[in-house]
Parts: structure tokens; sequence; C-alpha cells
């Protein structure tokens, strides 16, 4: 059995028990209930966080396998050559090594990349977090975006160009990009923002093209991206009656490139697939949550 169905497995019963079993004893005034309650659904968020992130892992690792076999077979084609260029069998050593080297840490991408992003993440900790573990971005919606629109902020931008330069460049040129939104759970309700976002699914998708259209025009090649967005369906934290922040994130996701994926760095195109125009904004829609 997978770790995280024994996590969720374990975990649920357990507690709903030890809810249920005060709430019948009568001793639990309705305010820790409601306390209780309310514990029970953070760590059922956390808890399908912890299987997002397992999910994750391991699509990472299979594909970090199967590049590890592919160049072990390549290695072992160049050894068997009489007369072949040592230079490229020594490349080819040093990828295997490399590729030896994450497998064994589960780090799904290289150091070098690595070391790079941990750094524009602490000089942009108000725009986005970065987790090596998982090989992910996590920048978030309030200032990354408009209020309830998916028109990036100026700052947001700079930072998106930086990364594109970083996905530019050195081993990160080898890594497909997958772009994930997610709102928090309160409805859209301004025509305005309907009109361009019927559901918050259709907002978290939108964002998510923003990011891709945004890296894609600074030169980061088309072919490399997915995009995806899920509304308010999965939350890493529970939310109020006025949504929570934490909830309102584009995630980016870094993997290898599959095997055969074209890497041409061309776009291909000339405008983004979204563009929208800036509402003038009142006083009062000061919040993101404010659709």
């Amino acid at each position: 059995m997978p770790s995280h169905t024994r996590i969720s497995s374990l975990f649920r019963p357990a507690l709903l028990s030890s809810i249920s079993l005060a709430v019948l004893a009568g001793c639990v005034p309705q305010n820790q209930y409601d306390d209780l309650m309310s514990a029970y659904r953070s760590k059922e968020q956390q808890l399908l966080q912890l299987q997002n992130d397992y999910t994750t892992s391991r699509a990472n690792e299979e594909m970090l396998r199967k590049q590890l076999a592919e160049a072990a077979a390549d290695l072992a084609a160049a050894k068997n050559m009489v007369g072949g260029d040592r230079g490229a069998l020594e490349e080819l050593e040093k990828r295997y090594q490399s590729l030896l080297a994450q497998l064994g840490s589960m780090n799904p991408l290289p150091e070098s990349v690595n070391v790079v992003l941990e750094e524009l993440a602490r000089n942009n900790p108000d725009i986005f977090e970065f987790d090596a573990r998982l090989g992910m971005l996590r920048f978030k919606s309030d200032v990354t975006f408009d209020l309830g629109s998916a028109k990036l902020t100026s700052k947001a931008e700079g930072v998106l160009k930086q990364f594109a330069s970083i996905l530019n460049n050195g081993e990160a040129r080898n890594l497909e990009v997958r772009v994930v939104g997610h709102t928090d759970n309160v409805a859209i309700k301004r025509a305005q923002t309907i009109a361009a976002h019927p559901t918050n699914v259709h907002l978290s998708a939108h964002r998510s093209i923003s990011v891709r259209d945004a890296l894609v025009s600074d030169g980061v090649g088309a072919n490399r991206f997915m995009v995806a967005g899920y509304g308010e369906f999965r939350p890493i934290a529970e939310n109020g009656a006025r949504g929570n922040a934490e909830n309102r994130r584009v995630e980016v996701f870094l993997t290898p490139m599959p095997s055969g994926a074209s890497m041409a760095s061309g776009s291909g195109e000339s405008s983004p697939s979204t563009k929208q125009t800036t509402p003038v904004k009142t006083a009062v829609e000061s919040e993101e949550n404010f659709k």
C-alpha cells in the first residue's frame, strides 16, 4: 500500500473517532467541537497536499529512472564502439553519473538549477517560494496578478523575465515547465470578472496561461509547457468566509522533458494567447477575493 494511502487510512478514522466520542460523552462545548472539526478539516487539506506532493515526486522519479536507463544504454553502446570519440564517451559518462546522483538524492532538478532558483526566491520572497524537493515554484496570486484578473503585475513580470533567463540556460534548458493555477473558494460574482473568467477554474487556468505566455514571450520554447487550472478544488489551507491567500497561487513544476520531445527554442508565437485590459478599480476593490 502506498505511503499516502496508509496515512489517509490511519489518520481519518482516528481523528473522527476522537471527535465523535467526545461529543457523545457530552463533555465538549459547542465551541470546542467546532474547533475540533476545524482542525480536522485543516488536517484533511494537509493530507491532500501530501498526496499531491507524493504523486508529483513519483512522476519525477519515474521520468528520472527512464532517463537513467537511456543514458546507461547510450553509455554501453559507446563503450562497445571501436575507435569511438573519447570526448563523447566522457560526456556520456558524466551524464550517466549526474542522473545516478539525482536519483540517489531524489532531487528532481540538477544542483546548478536549484542554486539559481533558490537565489531568485531569496531575492523575491513576496512573489514566490521554491521547493527544491519537488522542483516547484509557488507564486502568490495576491502579488502576482491584478485583482480578480489574469493580468500579471509589473513586479511579477520582472521576476518571470529572470526565471525565463534561468530556463534558457545551462541544465535548465532540458526541463519541461508545468504551470498549475489554483484559487480560493470565493465564487466570482462581479459581471466584469465573469465576462473574462466565468468560474474559479477558468480564472486559475487563465492565470496559468498568463505565466506561460510571459515566459514564452521571454524566449522559452512553447513546446516545453503544460498548463492547467484546478480552481478551488485543491486547497492547501482551510478557506474562511473570505477565502485564504495561501490557496490563491500558481505552481510551476519543473521536470525532465519527455524522451523524443523536440527541444527547439523558438516559440513560433507572435503574441500571448490571452490579452486583457485592466479594469478601473475602486477603493473597495482592495482584496484579491473580491471577485
